[in-house]
């Protein structure tokens, strides 16, 4: 029963799905280790969204159908981190600066632009692989990608010194808790060429370099860092399958 009020939680905060008004948001900052969980249903979404656009509809269609059925059901809320860190990182010049930008709800011209960029690159990438194959790999990269927050929050320190929107989202998650999200994240795989497994390793070396650069520019992470990291590691899969799947 902890575990399920826990998730219900991280579908709360991390998503628009209606959920009980009576949930205890004290131990909102837990339910983090349940963001994989969280990826299956929103991938799980997007993919079935594709597959009945597809029949009806071109491939292109489909997919930025289904893309849309995932911004809608999380209310953009990682996208909106990635235009703020874009924002943020790209006119910022320093750790205070860039706080106050990212915490701008305006959206400039960085912020406008790598949005832009990353949504043509996802739709070009699930345009060009099997449409049979796309459901899968959309389950696999909201599954996987939402492990990369978690690696953050584990590595590096809160980087705000107030709370800011994301703060429900401070939390370090223990060795267990991180076994147990990584299992979670890295099951959808098995349904995909056992070739494709080798993307988690260029998802990781992101996450990594991402973290690194975070922290040499802001001491740490904040809740718009964690939420670009989830759209950088989801564009990496797509981007690592798409490569490999010429040896499959």
């Amino acid at each position: 029963m902890p575990h399920l009020k826990l998730f219900l939680l991280a579908l709360s905060f991390y998503t628009r799905l209606p959920h009980p008004q009576t949930l205890d948001y004290k131990q909102l900052p837990q339910a983090a280790v349940y963001l994989p969980l969280v990826g299956w249903l929103v991938g799980g979404s997007c993919a079935l969204v594709f597959y009945l656009a597809d029949l009806l509809w071109p491939q292109i269609a489909a997919v930025i159908m289904a893309l849309i059925a995932g911004i809608l059901m999380t209310g953009a809320l990682h996208e909106d981190g990635f235009a703020d860190v874009c924002d943020g990182f790209g006119g910022g010049m320093n750790k205070q600066h860039i706080l106050e930008i990212m915490k701008d709800s305006h959206i400039g011209v960085y912020g406008f632009l790598g949005l832009l960029l990353m949504l043509l690159l996802k739709i070009s990438l699930l345009v060009a692989m099997p449409s049979s194959t796309v459901p899968l790999v959309l389950l696999a990269g909201h599954s996987i990608s939402r492990l990369s927050p978690l690696l953050l929050m584990q590595r590096y320190e809160y980087a705000r010194e107030h709370d800011s929107k994301a703060s429900g989202a401070v939390y370090k998650p223990n060795f267990q808790e991180l076994v147990f999200a990584a299992a979670i994240a890295l099951l959808p795989l098995a349904l995909l060429p056992a070739l494709c497994a080798l993307a988690i390793f260029p998802v990781l070396l992101a996450t990594m370099l991402l973290g690194h650069y975070f922290y040499r520019h802001i001491g740490g992470y904040t809740g718009d860092c964690l939420g670009a990291s989830q759209q950088v590691a989801e564009t990496i899969f797509y981007l690592s399958v798409s490569a490999l799947w010429i040896f499959i």
